[in-house]
């Protein structure tokens, strides 16, 4: 066990004690100490073995005597008694009854030994049985509160697609920037980290009045429940099971709280150890040195990267997945960006089983500011998606060149999504194909066939000289469909060998490759397309979720079929 895994198992006794004390509505200042020495230990860059053996426990800011002896016990004898006690005398599923809103400690406990409500369905059990009102300072309000909460608590996902957060997210900043007095506002946490899916919610502002501004949060029109509030913030519930976090921090404590409070926590660890490795201890507030204890506080994040020594590192690379050797090196790759994106490789249109007419998704196209986009539309096999009989593809292409006539500012490539059938043969003959110039090949039926043959259909489709591009490549679909087992290294190894790209489809319940994936394929010299896969005109923009996937696995314009103009594309896909 190297020492960060054990610094982060000695730290999780910790938090779980200050989590059963706070259960057991123990003294305040305990529960802060156990979840103070917690942290300072899970980011402590040093072996808390080699720490222990030197007796300089309690040389570790945040941990005293009494809990330096606990620690000691744990390395000693893999336990501590006290945790042990505290989980002894709770039922286990008082601990989850934290999660209701509205249900304090003190609540819980007394729900506990008056009702002897002792998990969740016990709760609701008893609310329904109006058992709970009899309590005092309950009453029926509280009982249908608790009913409420036990509901949404129950319906609600752990995680949301960041598409669904995002117009959350606009609405309430836009409400909140035509507020009197705020200065900063921007949603943090995993959302700003470009995550494919997002928890909860976490909106930072600075404001030079802030009990209003929180006033004015949890008066918001979209607001169906105030969880808490405080002076400087508030917790909300959004339709029905989206919870969002508003924290006002002082402006001079912008950069550091922005950092923090955007993550990840791995990344997080990491740069606190080099800020004590650099003499300096950093916090959400400021980054103080250990000699004299002078702040330095940052209003803008890039401040507190080059004060590290550090280049700035964009948000959606801070997972600890080498970021900061990178950046300590200057060798950051200079990441896509939306407008980098020349038009886009896969597109259906009415002649499959899209929406929109070749002439009004090539205006949609247009619009966008796009030079090409290829009208990749179904082959047969797939008879829901009225996918293209030979014949009618021969007529197809003649309607795109007639097209091309006609339209101005944006070109239409002739394109398909050919299906890859379960014998690993494509929907169209060689020569069909070779009449196209963009074919994007994909897996759309058979995918609970075994690793072996999902594979070897994938390699096969990849060695066919005509295929460009591998649509959607593991065929998840997020929160419905697992990707198909398929040994994607391999796969990746032999696009390499032949010059295939691999897709990140960015319609948002797709976002197939993923951005691990992704950054595999840049790593071995795959090329990638991030192609919206859109029915109709109005999908075409979802191509930013794309972008923020290749971000995340580290591309580069330089690695993307699609950023290329129109006569450098043509060559790539020729050759």
């Amino acid at each position: 066990m190297n020492k960060a895994t054990k610094n982060r198992e000695v730290a999780a006794v910790l938090y779980e004690m200050s989590e059963l004390l706070e259960l057991h509505a123990e003294n305040r200042f305990k529960i802060i100490a156990y979840g103070r020495a917690a942290r300072a230990i899970e980011s402590l860059k040093e072996d808390i073995e080699q720490v222990c053996r030197e007796k300089r426990l309690n040389s570790i800011p945040g941990v005293g005597k009494a809990i330096a002896q606990k620690v000691e016990e744990y390395l000693r004898t893999g336990k501590i008694q006290a945790h042990e006690d505290l989980l002894k005398e709770t039922p286990a599923g008082l601990a989850e009854l934290l999660k209701i809103s509205g249900l304090g400690p003190k609540t819980i406990f007394m729900l506990h030994e008056k009702l002897n409500i002792t998990d969740l369905d016990d709760l609701e059990r008893a609310a329904k049985e109006h058992r709970i009102r009899r309590l005092p300072r309950m009453g029926a309000t509280s009982e249908n509160n608790i009913l409420k909460s036990i509901e949404r608590y129950r319906k609600r996902s752990t995680r949301i697609l960041r598409s669904v957060a995002e117009p959350i997210v606009n609405e309430i900043q836009d409400y909140l920037k035509r507020m009197n007095g705020i200065e900063n506002t921007i949603a943090a946490g995993s959302f700003r980290r470009g995550k494919e899916t997002v928890g909860d919610i976490d909106i930072l502002a600075t404001a030079s009045r802030p009990e209003e501004i929180i006033t004015a949060f949890v008066r918001m029109p979209l607001v169906e429940e105030v969880l808490g509030k405080g002076p400087t913030k508030a917790s909300i519930i959004v339709q029905e099971t989206i919870q969002v976090d508003l924290r006002i921090v002082e402006q001079r404590s912008y950069g550091t709280a922005l950092q923090y409070f955007t993550g990840s926590k791995d990344h997080n660890v990491r740069l606190r150890q080099l800020s004590l490795d650099r003499g300096y201890s950093l916090s959400e507030y400021s980054l103080k040195h250990l000699a004299d204890g002078h702040e330095i506080f940052f209003e803008s994040e890039e401040k507190v990267y080059s004060t590290l020594g550090l280049q700035y590192i964009p948000p959606e690379l801070r997972e600890d997945a080498g970021e900061i050797e990178a950046a300590l090196r200057e060798r950051l790759p200079k990441l896509v960006e939306l407008k980098d994106i020349r038009g886009d490789l896969h597109v259906h249109s009415d002649w499959s089983d899209g929406k929109g007419s070749i002439e009004q998704m090539a205006r949609a196209a247009r619009s966008l500011g796009y030079e090409y986009i290829a009208l990749s539309d179904h082959s047969p096999s797939i008879g829901i998606t009225g996918g293209l009989k030979p014949e009618q593809l021969d007529r197809k292409i003649e309607a795109v060149e007639a097209a091309n006539e006609t339209l101005e500012g944006i070109t239409l490539l002739m394109g398909t999504e050919v299906d890859i059938k379960a014998d690993g043969s494509l929907d169209y003959p060689d020569d069909l194909l070779a009449r196209c110039d963009v074919v994007v090949a994909s897996v759309h039926t058979g995918q609970q066939q075994k690793e072996r043959a999902i594979t070897g259909r994938l390699i096969s489709a990849i060695e066919n000289e005509n295929v460009d591009i591998i649509g959607h490549p593991t065929g998840r679909i997020i929160g419905r469909r697992d990707p198909y087992d398929v040994d994607m290294q391999a796969v990746l190894e032999a696009a390499s060998r032949t010059g295939t790209a691999m897709e990140i489809n960015a319609y948002p319940n797709r976002l197939d490759l993923n951005d691990l994936w992704a950054r595999r394929a840049k790593e071995i010299g795959v090329k990638m397309s991030i192609d919206s896969d859109a029915h109709e005109p109005a999908k075409l923009d979802v191509m930013r979720y794309g972008v923020t996937v290749a971000r995340r696995g580290w591309l580069e314009k330089e690695d993307l079929l699609n950023t290329l103009d129109l006569q450098d594309l043509m060559k790539a896909l020729k050759s």
